[in-house]
């Protein structure tokens, strides 16, 4: 075991399986440990590199791992699962990220914070109750138009849900269930204000939120998000690497020679692209009040391709500008903005 220079962990609940290799990629050890012998274990081992996949829990070991003198690589699933050989097995897996680790072109993830994690699970949770709002009002609108009461889309109408069901002639009980469900919908729009106040609150605190902020476009929730999806931004070599780990860029199927670039690889955080193309559509429906490079580039775009093309492109942008604010120390200057595509 002494001579192991890279430890590759298959990380579980309870159990976790560790494979050790040598600087010539043998195998040195493996071992089935629980998460406290797993602590154990590599508070007496020597300074090594750990390699684990960056899954859930996978943030917090290897802050614990860092701590105790070991460099840790985080390791994106998609790009381990090529070296697994013949049948899947735990420590199958563990050699699996050893030998994906051990790779010189792999491309790693930056462990996260605890602030960063405690900032994308008040975002996890803000999204998962809007959803339930969302439910509940399309229930109540579902079970009004099943007795002939058709109320106009969206959710204000649902706020003065009381007014409504005293114009029309509903059966008690029906009443009864609606007059519930309207409580629970105003304890959801409650919870979500508190949690925008929260986030409001952290954001009045946190320099680098306060300058993606500077975006036009962008408002709290999305500088609060990219603020702990990006940290301080060094873990990307360029504009264009935050871009495409989010998705924003072109998915390329290319072959002998001939280029063919797709739609956009939707890749990465689902929820920070979303709030991207939301920026960019805000941005767009205010468009005949910007002024500056940025706008004009817009509005030539629009010129020439449709209104959905142009959100994407500019959701890009907003990512690149959003990257430059954070690694290089800046804010948004409209002046100055580059209009290159």
């Amino acid at each position: 075991m002494d001579d192991a220079t890279l430890v590759g962990i298959d990380l579980g609940k309870h159990s976790f399986h560790v494979h050790g290799q040598n600087g010539q990629g043998k195998a040195v050890f493996r071992k089935k440990v629980s998460r406290k012998q797993l602590i154990e274990f590599f508070a007496t081992f020597h300074a090594c590199t750990v390699a684990m996949e960056a899954c859930a829990g996978s943030h917090h070991m290897a802050r614990k791992l860092a701590a105790l003198g070991h460099t840790v690589k985080l390791i994106s699933p998609q790009f381990v699962r090529p070296f697994v050989k013949s049948n899947k097995n735990d420590f199958v897996d563990a050699e699996a990220i050893c030998e994906a680790a051990s790779r010189p072109t792999m491309r790693f993830v930056t462990p996260k914070t605890e602030s960063q994690q405690t900032l994308s699970v008040l975002h996890r949770v803000r999204e998962s109750i809007v959803r339930d709002r969302t439910r509940t009002v399309n229930q109540m609108h579902g079970f009004l138009l099943e007795f002939g009461v058709s109320l106009p889309v969206g959710k204000s109408v649902v706020k003065r849900l009381p007014a409504v069901l005293a114009g029309h002639e509903l059966p008690p009980r029906l009443i009864a269930i609606l007059e519930r469900l309207h409580e629970h919908f105003k304890y959801l729009d409650e919870q979500i204000g508190e949690l925008d106040q929260e986030l409001a609150r952290q954001l009045a605190d946190d320099d680098v939120g306060q300058r993606l902020m500077s975006i036009p476009g962008v408002g709290p929730i999305t500088a609060s998000a990219l603020a702990a999806e990006m940290g301080d931004g060094k873990q990307y070599g360029c504009s264009r690497d935050f871009a495409a780990s989010v998705g924003l860029v072109p998915r390329q199927y290319s072959t002998g020679g001939k280029i063919n670039l797709l739609g956009i690889s939707r890749r990465g955080d689902k929820n920070v692209r979303r709030l991207l193309v939301l920026c960019a559509r805000a941005y767009m429906r205010c468009l005949e009040k910007r002024t500056g490079r940025l706008a004009e580039w817009v509005r030539a775009m629009l010129t020439r391709r449709h209104s959905n093309v142009v959100a994407c492109a500019l959701a890009n942008k907003l990512a690149r500008t959003a990257w430059a604010i954070v690694a290089r120390h800046t804010t948004f200057d409209a002046k100055v903005a580059s209009p290159a595509a």
